[in-house]
């Protein structure tokens, strides 16, 4: 994997890429995209924002080239949401990307950043918002920002998922066997989380996911949705024509605790096995010890380190490092822990692509959560290539 960083001076937009190419197989990319506030208004951001899109996918090397899955962090969706899907109607280039938008402003000052999962030579195609990407006898389902404006927390999680697993029903796939990842945002996750926990797990109760079956890699999040009346927002990945034996789970039991320890349900981390590499999901992940205690209360510095420590331990059982993670994205609770933070990741991570938002994490004395995707070179004969 190659990492690089850009910056269009002209925009004032600078770009932290990661490039995974594996011998003559798919090529895939992902992007953190900042943007200097420059004094300007949130449409004069985000267009810059954009125009460093368009630019990067114009470079000579990048032809064939497309982005599949973008996710914009806002400092005010419910004002800004409406401005970028307006927009989206009428680019065509939008019309095979599926778009995430979530509040958890940018810590770095500005309104907006961005984060592109980028392929080269797939078929993509938009069905109704559900956007699949196909190449060799896979189908990649990318489902964003679904959400209900009835009900408390419990009752919005509950109808999302359902019709969630009508939709994956109409392909052919279901909840247990496909879904690889989730994010749920949500809002005052402090008091919210609880009633998105209960449904969560009943509904996975109903659909055969147990503590002695498997659970889904998911962040759960303080996060605001456009809507004021949506408590919960639920984004998805799946996976079709995959068997059974190319997924694994990660537990790193010597630091971490199975989560259904303390009532929730998901897992640590996921491996989907191909031919030509391997993807590894981490879940959002804390500073937490195997006994599912929060460690290091009140110090943001000692919970960085604790949590990386943690991550370190699920990348090892996956067969990968530090050094293959291609993305990262950092969840603080408190703002002013920001120059800190920064400063520990640049100095740990300094050529991989991150973003800082502000999120509150789903315990009140976690001040920090992270999650990642790493890739991996692989040489396994018995599956096909990504």
């Amino acid at each position: 994997m190659t990492k690089d960083k850009l910056y269009f001076d002209d925009l004032g937009v600078s770009i932290e890429l990661s490039t995974f190419r594996p011998g003559d197989g798919i090529c895939e990319q992902h992007a953190i995209l900042h943007v200097e506030p420059r004094g300007q208004l949130f449409m004069g951001q985000y267009e810059r924002i954009l125009q460093a899109e368009q630019q990067l996918l114009a470079m000579p090397q990048m032809n064939g080239y497309q982005t599949i899955f973008k996710r914009y962090f806002l400092s005010d969706s419910t004002n800004q949401q409406p401005l970028i899907e307006v927009n989206h109607e009428t680019m065509n280039s939008e019309q095979c990307c599926s778009v995430s938008c979530i509040q958890q402003a940018p810590l770095d000052g500005s309104k907006i950043a961005a984060w592109l999962y980028i392929v080269h030579d797939m078929d993509v195609v938009n069905h109704d918002g559900l956007v699949i990407a196909s190449h060799n006898g896979y189908r990649h389902l990318w489902k964003m920002g679904m959400h209900e404006h009835k009900g408390d927390s419990a009752w919005q999680t509950e109808s999302l998922l359902i019709d969630y697993e009508e939709t994956l029903q109409r392909y052919g796939a279901t909840l247990a066997d496909n879904c690889i990842r989730t994010w749920f945002y949500v809002r005052d996750v402090d008091t919210q989380y609880a009633g998105m926990v209960k449904a969560r797990r009943e509904n996975f109760m109903e659909q055969g996911l147990t503590q002695d079956t498997h659970y889904i890699t998911s962040t759960g999040i303080g996060g605001l949705p456009a809507d004021t009346r949506v408590l919960v927002q639920l984004g998805t990945y799946a996976l079709i024509g995959f068997e059974p034996q190319q997924q694994r789970y990660l537990y790193a039991k010597t630091h971490l605790n199975s989560t259904y320890e303390y009532g929730v349900t998901f897992e640590r981390g996921t491996v989907m096995e191909y031919g030509d590499r391997s993807h590894v999901y981490i879940s959002g992940t804390a500073s937490i010890n195997n006994k599912g205690e929060v460690v290091h209360v009140g110090d943001i510095v000692k919970q960085t380190q604790r949590m990386w420590e943690n991550v370190e331990a699920l990348l090892t059982e996956a067969g990968t490092t530090m050094d293959d993670i291609a993305q990262i994205i950092v969840y603080l609770r408190d703002a002013a822990d920001y120059a800190t933070v920064k400063a520990m990741f640049e100095q740990r991570f300094p050529t991989t692509p991150f973003v800082i938002t502000l999120a509150p994490v789903c315990r009140p004395t976690w001040l920090i959560e992270m999650e990642c995707v790493a890739l991996r070179e692989r040489q396994n004969p018995d599956y096909r290539n990504f």
